[in-house]
């Protein structure tokens, strides 16, 4: 039976569409007249529940999507001379088309190849000198990502661990946190303890894949690193005049725990698939299941069995390594249709 055309898939949970507290939210924004550029309610709302779930004070900068937050912040740290430190899988390195190059000004990015995309000390240490005195940039950046891109999830200590290493050399540490919810629900933490606590200094903190229309918010714990922050956001193109839309589902999202909820359903189903297909014949985990995101190593063929039944999910790794995404929306019912026909196209091949 083929699937209906707006069924829930599993490329990405950016194809999810808006929870419904936030869309809530921003159909209340929609009335009357407001203050533009931030200089209203709904943002300052926004920015005091972020604060209250990070425990700390903070600046924060809402932008539209998490290419900018990712490129701001890095720029708000690295000269042109400067490099940055990542996972060669990095969504900074391989999926941002040279913008944080581009908005820093010409910063090098400096790339590790990492176990299920999670950098280590060592190799922090190893990169973390320039080569050369004047011929080589200066390591100034440690990025890192949490979930990271192969669904895996940095552990307070090793957080710890990471950025006393960097701040020992002179750096600074960014946290790509697109999929930061997910990581908090898995680990069962306060946000702090995988954010300022460990030595963070900005996070970029996704919310587009948590069930918001759009909008990221670049959350600086490092406050001097913020400074004329305003202008270089503006400068970027990501400075709403209509910022209460882009706030109002902030409010929503963060207020009661429900940023986490729609993050700890997402994780949970993606064990719920991990679970019904790992050990069938052919089928190979490739990385840990530790977030929202199932990655998984399937033959050819039995791919495009599934693809042919309907089913949208990218390749990842080579050929035979692909990636199931699920989000705050997936329902049991479709994560178990999903897996049977998985079942059936590894089983036929036998």
């Amino acid at each position: 039976m083929k699937l209906d055309a707006q069924s829930p898939q599993f490329a990405s949970d950016n194809n999810a569409g808006i929870c419904p507290e936030a869309l809530a939210a921003l159909v209340e924004a929609n009335r009357g007249h407001a203050p533009g550029y931030g200089a209203d309610d709904w943002t300052r709302a926004a920015h005091a529940a972020i604060r209250a779930a990070f425990d700390t004070d903070c600046d924060i900068y809402l932008v539209f999507n998490g290419t900018a937050a990712n490129s701001l912040a890095l720029a708000s740290i690295c000269r042109s001379t400067d490099a940055i430190i990542c996972s060669e899988n990095a969504h900074v390195n391989v999926d941002e088309c040279g913008a944080p190059e581009f908005f820093s000004g010409g910063a090098k990015v400096i790339t590790a190849r990492t176990p299920y995309a999670k950098l280590v000390p060592e190799q922090v240490a190893a990169l973390g000198t320039p080569a050369h005195d004047e011929h080589g940039s200066r390591p100034r950046a440690l990025a890192l990502t949490q979930a990271t891109e192969f669904g895996t999830v940095y552990t307070p200590s090793e957080l710890h661990a990471l950025c006393e290493t960097a701040h020992a050399r002179g750096m600074k540490v960014q946290l790509d946190g697109a999929r930061f919810a997910n990581a908090v629900a898995s680990l069962g933490c306060a946000p702090a303890d995988i954010s300022w606590r460990t030595g963070v200094d900005v996070l970029c903190l996704g919310g587009t894949k948590n069930g918001l229309p759009f909008g990221e918010a670049i959350v600086f714990f490092d406050r001097a690193l913020a400074d004329e922050f305003l202008r270089r956001r503006k400068q970027g193109g990501q400075l709403a005049s209509k910022m209460r839309f882009l706030a109002a589902p902030w409010s929503a999202l963060m207020a009661n725990g429900v940023w986490l909820k729609h993050a700890a359903h997402a994780n949970a189903m993606a064990r719920r698939l991990a679970a019904a297909i790992e050990k069938l014949p052919g089928v190979k985990l490739i990385a840990p299941v530790e977030a929202n995101g199932v990655f998984v190593d399937l033959p050819a063929t039995a791919i495009d069995a599934v693809r042919a039944n309907g089913w949208r999910f990218y390749n990842f790794v080579g050929v035979t390594g692909v990636r199931f995404m699920c989000a705050w929306d997936t329902p049991p019912e479709l994560v178990d249709r999903f897996a049977a026909d998985i079942a059936h196209a590894v089983k036929s091949l036998g």
